[in-house]
């Protein structure tokens, strides 16, 4: 009789965090465009996708969905989870759900398995944080998945003893590693470790016996077909990937085999484009066929445990083959083959001093708050998931002294706020990439600034010892010439203090007039007073502020006075808030001047009486920066705009004439009539309802086809994307659905005139999302379900999809 055979397909889904330290916020990322930010677009490419993958015909027509979360074991990095609960929660909740319907299918073993925390790599990490590390990426894994994990994920698979002792005394049963990183194996029972033949067999299950006396399961992926998977293109078509896995079992073996992969998550659909669908298919096949059987990890060790133990190398890891050095020293492991890495070893030790100060600290005047500094900062994760006050009092109640009083509770979460930036601080990323002003190791240093910045409360400064370190870091960047550069200009620049985020709301009240307590990031202000005044282009705002942390309970508040003298020239003076009476005689001068028409004499008088720190633009929260010069441009494009079409209406003549006789168009002309004809084309776009805008688009394509009119294809998809996004939110709120299915194919029709694609992703899942619940209360009457069909087949899905559960 032939053993069982079981494929498990394991995706390591993770994002280094992107969040600013000060504001907990992921601002914009214009190399992420036309996305908001990174987090966004792979969620848009990758992590969406997979909850609904789209399983197509020949033709390319959705014919069936899959949940490829319910049919593979995976791991979600629980910072990008954090991210995701608050700016993706429908695709969380479909990662949930995959997890949920995988109990159901695999005896009780969920997909899902934990990480740890942030991503560190653990052999280097100290024993404290090693267990933190642990301890959090359990708490958050329950907190997303309402159970207990059976396994955990290393960062980069790095691995040493003392790491699976912590993943053993927290009892979990089991990790995957690289193959590479078996030292030598042998069938349980026997003494002798024989030599190595090959390399390890991947398709079992493994023990490995710790010094503790304590044991964990180990599993060694097929290093062939995750690295075909990850670097050569085999997600290219399903068939491939599908004879690919076939393809990893032995007809020699006599033992129940095993075969599984283990990437990076974002291969399929990030990476590999559409390759969450090379995926779905693997999935539907395994799920008929006779032979084989999809499996977990945590299933296959309860059907099979093991019969072989192992010995690892440690501090080995699956990315580097040098070990761990590619994270503490230049081994050779880089991207750019001319750069070098030899800032790696001094920014490992710069910031490892920094960790003990901060250790120090946070171990003597910790105890302060903690009978038990440390399993207050094991127990912290449950604030960090929370962050309601009620959360924080609980958390206090059960760690800080009973007799703390509001500044020893604050100095509490100052305590444990900079020891989480001091872990956050060593995520891998930070030294994976070639140099140490890129994204990833720049994220790492503003880490390390905020837990500097937490510590100065305390009254320590470990900023002149951290960049004496990174002065001996050098950048293979001539303006930056080592570390000490990159901090001086890219990292101080961006700090963040009260001050500032009293600033950014004072310039925000010229164009946002709340005066309710309005929550900005992680912070909260309320305007306790304010008056704004414009004339003509320029303005003027009096008020006072108060701000609070949302994190740390500090608070601060001020008077400001904020000028705008037209256009992007903003300065904004804050001050300590004074005798009021001294503020309202101020600001009646103020408002007296601004209304004679003198701005010389305003900003004389502030200038004179009301001394303090200047702002500008520059110190606007990016976000916000991006929002105000918007809408400080936004008129003058109009302009642009106008006199671009009054010129090309005059000479509309003499462009179709040079244009029939083959003139080279003068530049100016061209520049002047494509901006006119895309603006209308966009305009017509937005207004797009009946045939007759079909044909006033048509028209207006027709006219520029005499002097070789081409669009921009840029303003045109915008313009499609933003119409097709009022026809899902017409979906989402199923008023007249027959007419929006009308309106779609028109919409259609017209990308097809204008040969430009758009992504009709979203307005399917809505049409899903809206199919489900007009059903939850029973059938639908015939005209309305003939509505739903039809705008499904302009969706390009078969109408029987809609009925599709996960």
């Amino acid at each position: 009789m032939t053993p069982p055979r079981y494929v498990c397909i394991h995706g390591h889904f993770y994002q280094p965090p992107r969040e600013n330290p000060w504001l907990e916020a992921v601002e914009v990322q214009d190399s992420a465009a036309p996305y908001h930010d990174w987090n966004e677009r792979i969620t848009r490419e990758c992590y969406a996708p997979n909850a609904r993958s789209r399983f197509v015909d020949s033709s390319g027509r959705i014919i069936n969905l899959i949940n490829n979360y319910a049919s593979m074991s995976f791991n979600f990095g629980p910072t990008l989870l954090s991210w995701m609960a608050s700016e993706a929660p429908e695709v969380l909740q479909g990662i949930v759900e995959g997890d949920r319907l995988s109990r159901e299918r695999r005896r009780g073993h969920g997909n899902a398995i934990a990480q740890v925390y942030n991503h560190v790599i653990m052999p280097l990490a100290s024993p404290r944080d090693r267990r933190t590390q642990v301890r959090w990426g359990l708490a958050d894994f329950r907190s997303r998945f309402g159970r207990e994990p059976e396994g955990m994920w290393l960062a980069e698979t790095a691995v040493d003893l003392p790491t699976l002792e912590v993943l053993a005394e927290e009892g979990l049963r089991f990790t995957i590693l690289s193959p590479n990183q078996a030292k030598r194996w042998r069938p349980l029972g026997t003494t002798e470790w024989p030599e190595p033949n090959g390399g390890i067999d991947p398709s079992r299950a493994y023990l490995c016996r710790l010094p503790s006396g304590k044991s964990i399961a180990l599993f060694f992926y097929d290093g062939l077909i995750s690295s075909q998977v990850a670097f050569e293109r085999l997600l290219d078509r399903g068939e491939k990937f599908l004879q690919s896995l076939l393809n990893g079992f032995d007809d020699r073996r006599d033992h129940a085999q095993l075969v599984h992969i283990a990437t990076d998550g974002e291969s399929y659909g990030h990476h590999h484009p559409h390759g969450d669908m090379a995926l779905a298919y693997v999935h539907y096949k395994l799920g008929v066929h006779e032979g084989i059987k999809l499996t977990n990890y945590g299933e296959y060790l309860e059907l099979h445990p093991p019969q072989w133990e192992v010995e690892i190398h440690e501090n080995t890891s699956w990315s580097c083959g040098h070990g761990v050095e590619r994270w503490r020293s230049d081994c050779g492991c880089r991207m750019n083959p001319a750069w070098r890495q030899q800032w790696r070893k001094p920014l490992r030790e710069t910031l490892d001093r920094l960790k003990q100060r901060l250790d120090h600290l946070f171990a003597t005047r910790g105890r302060e708050c903690f009978p038990d500094p440390w399993a207050a900062r094991d127990a912290y994760i449950d604030v960090i998931l929370d962050r309601s006050p009620a959360r924080l009092e609980k958390f206090l109640a059960a760690h800080a002294h009973s007799d703390l009083d509001d500044a020893l509770k604050r100095d509490a979460v100052w305590f444990l706020e900079m020891q989480r930036h001091a872990m956050l601080m060593f995520t891998s990323c930070g030294w994976f990439f070639d140099e140490i002003s890129g994204l990833e190791t720049t994220q790492c240093l503003r880490y390390a600034a905020r837990a500097v910045q937490l510590a100065r409360h305390f009254h320590v400064d470990f900023e002149p010892e951290l960049i004496e370190g990174l002065a001996q870091a050098p950048s293979n960047v001539p303006r930056f010439q080592n570390g000490k550069g990159v901090w001086e200009q890219l990292i101080r620049p961006d700090t963040i203090d009260l001050q500032r985020v009293l600033a950014h709301y004072a310039m925000s009240t010229i164009f946002r007039q709340e005066a309710a307590p309005v929550r900005q990031y992680c912070y909260e202000v309320k305007t306790l007073d304010q008056e704004v005044r414009g004339r003509g282009s320029t303005h003027l705002a009096v008020g006072r502020l108060r701000v609070r942390s949302r994190l740390t309970g500090s608070e601060e508040e001020a008077s400001f006075v904020v000028l705008h003298y037209g256009g992007l020239d903003f300065h904004c003076v804050l001050r300590p808030v004074s005798l009021e009476g001294d503020d309202r005689a101020l600001r009646k001068r103020l408002f007296a001047a601004y209304q004679g028409g003198s701005f010389a004499e305003v900003t004389r008088l502030v200038l004179q009486e009301f001394p303090g720190q200047a702002h500008k633009l520059d110190d606007l929260f990016l976000d916000e920066q991006r929002r105000i010069i918007g809408i400080v441009l936004e008129d003058r494009v109009g302009d642009y705009q106008r006199l671009f079409e009054r010129l090309a209406d005059e000479d509309e003549d003499v462009l179709a004439l040079l244009g029939r006789l083959r003139y080279p168009l003068p530049k100016p002309l061209l520049a002047a009539a494509r901006v006119c004809l895309d603006g209308r084309l966009a305009d017509s776009i937005g207004k797009l309802e009946t045939e007759a805008d079909v044909r006033r688009i048509k028209h207006l394509l027709e006219r520029g086809a005499v002097w070789g009119y081409r669009p921009d294809y840029d303003v045109l998809h915008l313009a499609l994307e933003m119409r097709l996004r009022s026809l899902v939110r017409e979906i989402e709120a199923r008023t007249d659905l027959s007419q929006t299915a009308e309106r779609l194919g028109l919409l259609l029709d017209v990308t097809h005139l204008l040969g430009v694609q758009i992504d009709l992703w979203q307005a399917q899942n809505q049409l899903l999302n809206a199919y489900t619940e007009l059903t939850r209360s029973g059938p639908l009457h015939a005209e309305l379900s003939e509505a739903l069909v039809r705008l499904a087949e302009r969706l390009n899905m078969a109408g029987s999809v809609l009925g599709w559960r996960p």
